[in-house]
């Protein structure tokens, strides 16, 4: 294992998008990395470069988040050795359709990748962070969560459900200096928003644009890097006002 005496990040979901910006920004907070992907390994490769060149070190792991004997068999004996600072959950897919037409593939996959994700990742985590008695988890939410989507019921349900999740994990382990709160995006300008049509989007958006990745990451790396913090359970919203 290394040596480094940096603090180390675990992002799930790393190598594209709101992740990538992530990895990033905490790199250049002084955070060592290991982020995670199911494919796009090429993506991958390239922020491990870029996290490289800011002078940290950066490890990569692939495996899929919704099978649990999978990330146990990636990530059990690396948390154990070296326990992460912290945690960035952002992994998430989308598979959109009206509920009176989804199918139960597209509800199942959704939930089982989002939610269940969600329980396999950091019950792998946790408690070698109890051990140690500290650190930060962030749960990349979204707005969908807070006030739903119409074509969205299974991605507004898992959404939901991180909310949930985290604002009880927080009860369970104030008391064990782990901070835990989640990150709620509106409508990020990503790949996976290029698609939308923005004619009819923005006029919901009171600051009329799309957000950044560089906008949502400048939030998580304050939750993960903050010296003086006494955030605790909390949802923030980077969402330019779309939900008030």
């Amino acid at each position: 294992m290394s040596g480094s005496k940096n603090k180390l990040a675990l992002i799930i979901g790393g190598s594209r998008g709101i992740g990538r910006a992530i990895v990033l920004r905490l790199a250049q907070e002084g955070f060592d990395i290991w982020l995670t992907c199911l494919s796009h390994m090429d993506a991958a490769k390239k922020v491990q470069e870029e996290v490289e060149k800011i002078g940290r070190e950066c490890k990569v792991f692939a495996f899929d988040i919704a099978d649990h004997a999978a990330v146990k068999r990636a990530l059990e004996s690396q948390v154990d050795a070296r326990v992460p600072d912290a945690v960035v959950y952002n992994a998430g897919i989308i598979k959109d359709n009206l509920f009176v037409f989804m199918t139960k593939e597209e509800w199942d996959s959704v939930v089982h990748t989002n939610l269940d994700g969600f329980y396999n990742v950091i019950h792998t985590v946790i408690f070698p962070m109890l051990r140690e008695k500290k650190g930060r988890i962030v749960i990349i939410s979204s707005t969908s969560g807070e006030i739903g989507q119409a074509g969205q019921v299974n991605y507004s349900a898992s959404k939901a459900g991180l909310i949930g999740a985290a604002k009880a994990l927080a009860r369970e382990v104030a008391r064990k200096n782990i901070w835990v709160n989640v990150v709620a995006p509106g409508i990020i300008d990503t790949q996976m928003t290029k698609d939308l049509p923005k004619e009819k989007i923005l006029p919901m958006i009171p600051v009329q644009r799309f957000g950044t990745a560089e906008e949502v990451a400048s939030i998580v790396a304050f939750l993960c890097a903050e010296k003086h913090m006494y955030i605790h359970g909390q949802v923030i919203g980077v969402n330019g006002g779309l939900a008030i």
